[in-house]
């Protein structure tokens, strides 16, 4: 009789089959079924060839070759598709059998189906899979909530499957109830958003500010990636400035700038907004990649609308180390923002997020890993109740540290013309972050004044709201208080 498989996946595209290479490699039989089965037969004869991997060519076949609990990942588009290979899986499968979805899937999506797999008597693992190609060949960060009698099924072959940091700690654990895993790998993605805006704001500067060649940008990455900057999207940079096209020169240079994105970072900022958290840095990095979409458009503005001449007086070794403050003071506020995002949600969705743990799972394997991300883990395993990484010690000297570089960046921006959306807001977050006292007195005034809305004083106890006749003409009754 032949031996069943350990897990099934189903499609075959990049990120399914690297990571069926990647569990067959820890000693995992897997079967693979994809909708159009030539992939099948094409990775069984290529890829897969000679390795414990099972083919398939149904659903059925595929259920019947795997021991239970049946444990079955889908690596496949999110949306519609997955919710079609759900019902089609379900009548299949027995009590206490286990589908994952493993794709970029927004999280309230998983939230609808961990209930609708659960009552049907089959658990539900909604897992963030971070780390591309490479990533899930080599080893993932894997992110997995959802049916938590589901995990410890799972947790073998997703933990022997991930990255691992220099103590050998997976960049995998348990984060959450229903939708949570997706939520966190939702809010990685808006990080990655933000970094990777970041890093071209800063590229954006030394090219037309500074007038540094590719290779001279090389250089500095290089050197930052040797520093507190270390990290893969620093790390990847500094190879693409290094990279020639056919004739010589630098292959970036060539590349329109029109970015595209899959709307990872738009739930981001979406979410952000339904839970009233300023995700400014994410907005930005968001609504940079729009403003590029509209080349065309931009191309026309630029022979119509006129602004300063780009000069530079002055050191730029030095300058360039400003840039470098100003990359990693914003980097910090970025997770800062994202880290509390989570935490809204958590106490929204009744969650329990381990964020030392969510530092450490991104640690390796994923895209936005770099060596800052253990002196998260560190702050929350001192203060697990930190509501802002500002106020941790060592983000707050960091920040002392770098601000008047990053000031002096993003005044010498302003000046000349350059945008930097993401070191802008990041700064006045950050400024608006540490005031006692903002504008919003007023706003509250207008407020009231054209629509009755009412508001606090400062004279007297929090929660008693009044209403001024700021023109003479208007009454006594005041508009309902609520937040949006």
């Amino acid at each position: 009789m032949e031996t069943l498989a350990d897990i099934g996946l189903i499609g075959l595209a990049v990120m399914g089959e690297n990571l069926v290479l990647n569990m067959e490699s820890k000693g995992y039989r897997v079967a693979v079924y994809n909708r159009s089965t030539d992939k099948v037969d094409n990775f069984i004869n290529g890829r897969g060839k000679d390795k414990n991997i099972v083919g398939t060519h149904s659903m059925e076949e595929l259920v019947a070759s795997i021991d239970r609990p049946r444990k079955i990942m889908m690596m496949i588009k999110a949306g519609t598709a997955v919710d079609a290979t759900i019902d089609a899986l379900l009548p299949l499968l027995e009590p206490g059998d286990i589908i994952i979805d493993g794709g970029n899937t927004h999280y309230p999506d998983t939230d609808r189906r961990v209930k609708y797999v659960e009552s049907k008597g089959v658990y539900y693992i909604g897992a963030g899979v971070s780390g591309g190609e490479e990533g899930a060949l080599l080893g993932p960060s894997i992110m997995p909530g959802g049916s938590k009698a589901a995990w410890p099924s799972v947790k073998p072959v997703f933990q022997s499957i991930a990255a691992k940091v220099e103590d050998g700690s997976p960049c995998c654990d348990w984060v959450g109830e229903n939708g949570a895993g997706h939520f966190v790998k939702m809010v990685h993605n808006g990080i990655e958003y933000g970094d990777m805006q970041l890093i071209t704001e800063a590229y954006h500067i030394m090219k037309d500010l500074l007038g540094l060649s590719a290779d001279e940008m090389h250089e500095v990455f290089k050197e930052w990636n040797e520093q507190e900057l270390d990290s893969y999207l620093i790390e990847i940079t500094r190879d693409i400035m290094a990279y020639k096209d056919e004739d010589g020169e630098p292959l970036v240079e060539k590349i329109l700038d029109k970015a595209g994105q899959k709307g990872t970072g738009k739930w981001t900022g979406i979410t952000a907004l339904d839970l009233g958290v300023p995700l400014t840095l994410i907005g930005e990095a968001v609504f940079s990649r729009c403003l590029s979409s509209i080349k065309d458009e931009r191309v026309e503005a630029s022979q119509i609308l006129t602004g300063p001449k780009t000069v530079f007086e002055g050191d730029k070794k030095a300058f360039i180390a400003a840039i470098k403050d100003a990359l990693y003071a914003s980097k910090i506020v970025s997770y800062a923002q994202g880290y509390a995002l989570m935490h809204a949600a958590a106490q929204e969705y009744g969650w329990n997020l381990n964020y030392g743990g969510i530092a450490l799972m991104w640690r390796g394997g994923c895209i936005i890993r770099s060596a800052f991300l253990g002196k998260i883990k560190e702050a929350f395993d001192q203060q697990p109740g930190l509501t802002n990484l500002l106020l941790d010690p060592y983000f707050k000297a960091a920040i002392d540290k770098a601000q008047t570089g990053w000031r002096k960046v993003v005044a010498t921006a302003v000046m000349n013309g350059i945008p930097t959306p993401a070191f802008a807001t990041a700064l006045s977050y950050y400024d608006g972050y540490r005031s006692a006292n903002l504008p919003a007195n007023l706003l509250q005034a207008q407020r009231d004044y054209f629509g009755a809305h009412t508001y606090e004083r400062i004279d007297k106890p929090r929660g008693e709201f009044f209403h001024t006749n700021w023109t003479g003409r208007g009454g006594d009754t005041a508009s309902t208080t609520y937040n949006v």
